[in-house]
């Protein structure tokens, strides 16, 4: 598998493309169950089979490059990326997961998504195994699937390269008060501890959508909700959380922080940071947040890195 740090993109695969829309490219056609349990009663479909699904389960969609991540992180042996892509052959082809590509004007994405397949959701409860899974959670459209993405990619950045990483929540939950919503932070969070002190790091993602603008004025009024109200406790927090909107790139974090101003949802708790899927390819994330400050002399603002050795 190749490293982040060689990985030479100019932009995130992550990001949005004109014309973009997902295609099927997982197996049509019937399978029973008794099929699948011969299979794994002749070891054709083993634990190792079993483990890559509750993976895809637990992140709902994601690649088979963050699935090795993860298997490498949870010292599960796969041998190479190479056998990891027959096992998810295998899978599909018993329709207990499916996949899907990305086709845009640019061309044939470069990489599959995976996700669950009624098959797949059938075993994991036989094992006492929670899945939410539905037939329409596979409809979902292209943006909020790159979300998921990227949050994935963001959380295994910190789990791989942070040595105060403590644990993460793929789709933590959050309430605003005073609006009565519960919502999502796109991206999951990530515990962080250090000389028993911990603080979250929340990732909402950031995507150029169609009417992005609006979406994230109205994500951003849920999280000045949350903050303005917020006690030691609520939403599962012993501490408040720090906010950080991850972009598809510099120019998308400039953009992002001129629609927060210009609509008056900034969060004065705290220090608003942003990063981008690129900076999370870096050896280190001590350097891959920005903030925004106000430039006395020019009374401009100005875009500066942070450096946060707790990220080392």
């Amino acid at each position: 598998m190749v490293e982040d740090n060689q990985i030479e993109a100019t932009s995130s695969p992550f990001a949005i493309r004109p014309g973009e829309i997902k295609t099927f490219d997982g197996k049509d056609g019937y399978v029973s169950m008794n099929q699948i349990v011969h299979k794994m009663n002749i070891g054709h479909i083993n634990e190792l089979h079993m483990k890559i699904l509750e993976i895809v389960n637990e992140f709902e969609f994601i690649t088979s490059r963050q699935i090795c991540q993860i298997l490498d992180w949870k010292n599960i042996e796969y041998k190479s990326q190479d056998k990891l892509n027959n096992k998810l052959d295998q899978l599909i082809r018993s329709k207990i997961l499916t996949r899907y590509y990305f086709s845009s004007e640019e061309g044939k994405g470069i990489y599959r998504i995976y996700c669950l397949e009624k098959m797949g959701k059938y075993l994991l409860n036989s094992r006492g195994i929670e899945c939410k899974w539905q037939p329409t959670d596979n409809t979902k459209p292209v943006p909020m699937i790159k979300k998921r993405l990227a949050g994935n990619q963001t959380l295994l950045a910190y789990l791989r390269k942070v040595k105060a990483f403590d644990s993460y929540t793929v789709k933590p939950t959050i309430t605003a008060k005073t609006l009565s919503k519960v919502f999502k932070a796109t991206g999951g969070s990530a515990k962080l501890t250090k000389n028993s002190k911990s603080i979250i790091f929340l990732f909402e993602v950031v995507r150029r959508e169609e009417d992005w603008e609006t979406k994230l004025v109205d994500k951003m009024k849920l999280y000045q909700d949350f903050y303005a109200n917020f006690v030691t406790g609520d939403s599962g927090f012993s501490s408040m959380p720090q906010l950080i909107l991850v972009c598809e790139d510099d120019k998308n974090m400039a953009e992002a922080f001129k629609t927060i101003v210009t609509n008056k949802v900034e969060i004065p708790q705290i220090k608003l940071y942003y990063t981008t899927d690129l900076r999370q390819n870096s050896d280190t994330l001590a350097n891959t947040l920005v903030e925004f400050r106000l430039d006395e002399e020019t009374n401009k603002y100005k875009m500066d890195n942070v450096e946060l050795k707790l990220l080392d």
